[in-house]
């Protein structure tokens, strides 16, 4: 009767840690649209509520921290059990590592929004943002689920995001080369496009984390970079 009752009580604590993962989740998918849409609009004022916003995103990575270490302490729980709060900590680690990117997104659109707008790169990083919103969305829905096979999934569509990301860089890239009052807009261009990509390769870490914690074991192999924009330099 008394490990029915720890083990009640483990579940329970493991409901609100969900909860609350589930929480930061969408406070940092709202980042992600917010800091694509204040840069396509130029909305300043978005841009700063972003900023702001960060802060409840820390603060729950935080909570989740501190009632994991809590859970362990009292719950004493089983390797099986270890290993899901093990991975809870992980993912909402990557969490808070998007919601950082999503703030740096903010912080240049600010700057870029007294520059002449680059072509039509604000909307191409508006439907790379996008695509990462998605399998964020879809990534966390695996970690409810416990579905491994959308989790693969989302792994296999962090290629899309790296060839997204490739493609924009060559394009600022010849902007800059084209006229040099592009340069410095190009730049923070580029380190958005770049934001987004290191977001995606944070989702996968989470979509990871969901097929280790239902099959016992990490993906098969490394994935492949689609980013190739390193051999260039």
């Amino acid at each position: 009767m008394h490990d029915q009752h720890i083990a009640s009580a483990f579940d329970r604590d493991l409901e609100a840690i969900q909860a609350q993962i589930m929480k930061m989740g969408g406070l940092v998918e709202a980042a992600i649209a917010d800091a694509a849409k204040s840069l396509e609009t130029r909305d300043e004022e978005l841009a700063n509520e972003i900023r702001a916003g960060d802060k409840a995103i820390d603060a729950l990575e935080e909570q989740i921290n501190q009632e994991t270490a809590r859970v362990i302490a009292l719950r004493a729980p089983t390797a099986i059990d270890l290993r899901l709060i093990l991975s809870v900590i992980k993912i909402s680690g990557n969490l808070e590592r998007i919601g950082d990117y999503a703030k740096n997104m903010a912080k240049r659109t600010g700057l870029l929004v007294n520059m002449t707008p680059v072509s039509d790169s604000a909307s191409a990083l508006r439907r790379m943002a996008r695509e990462v919103e998605v399998m964020l969305k879809d990534a966390l829905d695996s970690y409810i689920q416990r579905d491994a096979d959308l989790a693969r999934d989302v792994i296999d569509r962090d290629r899309d995001v790296d060839q997204m990301y490739t493609s924009l860089f060559r394009e600022f890239l010849t902007f800059m080369m084209e006229d040099p009052r592009n340069i410095t807009a190009c730049m923070h261009l580029h380190f958005i496009a770049k934001n987004l990509e290191r977001m995606g390769d944070h989702v996968t870490s989470i979509a990871e984390q969901v097929v280790y914690l239902v099959t016992g074991e990490a993906p098969e192999d490394a994935r492949p970079k689609a980013d190739v924009t390193s051999e260039t330099f």
